[in-house]
């Protein structure tokens, strides 16, 4: 859970529609059960008249459905919607993989060392045995599910299974599509990470297209999984030079590490309450 020298640590997140008021009577609100605000960031997108609102306070426990119940009130009040979690249990996540081990490597070595205390891995899931030994290293429990066109239903059900209380997915680079019967099981709690050469250099050597066009950035992508395959919200990205000098396999060496530092980013950024989506974009706030 999350804790500070004041307390346990809770997150309210608000948006909607901008209007006169809407930070002091969540500020009340939050006054009224006790908990005492330590940090408060807003924006506001003038172009679609919409307010956005996250606040981080410390709590000791308190009536946690009449505070919900009053907030309910108040958000009908402005047409706004809420999110308010008290972070007083670490999320579960589930890893996804296929056999490139570089982001897997990343998540539970951070892990290991605690330096992602928001979460607990529960398992990962791979469509091949290659990553066992990864998984096993750390004591996590490595499902292999194979899947075919012919089997993929079949297969999705046994992974839904697996991750039934699973409240995160990371697609640690996961070379399957996901279904849309599986992604509605986990509304914006699906994280995938991919390169961002898309949609210029498609298909399975990308990093060779791009190094025989002649490229000068390489960059990576974490966003939201959606049925619209690599559209979903983006919640990170970044990019570093590339020149002549670079092969392809300078090319995927700098790529794959972007790949581990925006996918931790990202997942950070989800694990703190500090991503809103609306419509198709993340506004991400400061960590």
């Amino acid at each position: 859970m999350a804790l500070s020298s004041r307390g346990r640590l809770g997150t309210l997140r608000v948006f909607g529609p901008d209007s006169d008021g809407i930070v002091a009577a969540c500020s009340n609100l939050m006054g009224k059960y006790g908990c005492n605000i330590v940090k408060s960031e807003t924006w506001s997108d003038q172009k679609e008249n919409m307010f956005f609102n996250r606040l981080v306070f410390t709590h000791d426990q308190p009536d946690k459905v009449a505070c919900q119940q009053d907030l309910t009130e108040i958000c009908k009040d402005f047409q706004l919607e809420n999110r308010l979690n008290w972070r007083d249990r670490k999320k579960k996540v589930g890893i996804m993989v296929s056999k490139y081990d570089h982001c897997l490597w990343e998540l539970l070595l951070r892990h290991s060392a605690n330096e992602l205390p928001e979460m607990d891995i529960e398992l990962v899931i791979s469509n091949h045995p290659d990553l066992q030994s990864v998984a096993e290293t750390f004591q996590v429990p490595y499902h292999v599910i194979p899947v075919t066109p012919e089997t993929k239903a079949e297969e999705e059900a046994k992974q839904l299974e697996l991750l039934k209380n699973v409240d995160v997915v990371v697609l640690a680079r996961y070379m399957q599509v996901l279904s849309g019967d599986f992604l509605r099981q986990f509304p914006e709690n699906i994280i995938n990470i991919h390169h961002s050469f898309l949609p210029a250099f498609m298909g399975g050597r990308p990093y060779h297209a791009a190094h025989d066009r002649g490229v000068k950035l390489v960059g990576a992508t974490a966003h939201y999984a959606t049925e619209d395959l690599d559209e979903g919200p983006i919640i990170s990205q970044d990019v570093i030079s590339v020149t002549h000098r670079d092969g392809v396999k300078d090319l995927m060496r700098k790529g794959r590490i972007l790949e581990r530092n925006v996918l931790l980013k990202a997942l950070e950024a989800h694990l703190e309450d500090r991503v809103i989506v609306h419509k198709n974009r993340c506004i991400v706030f400061e960590d």
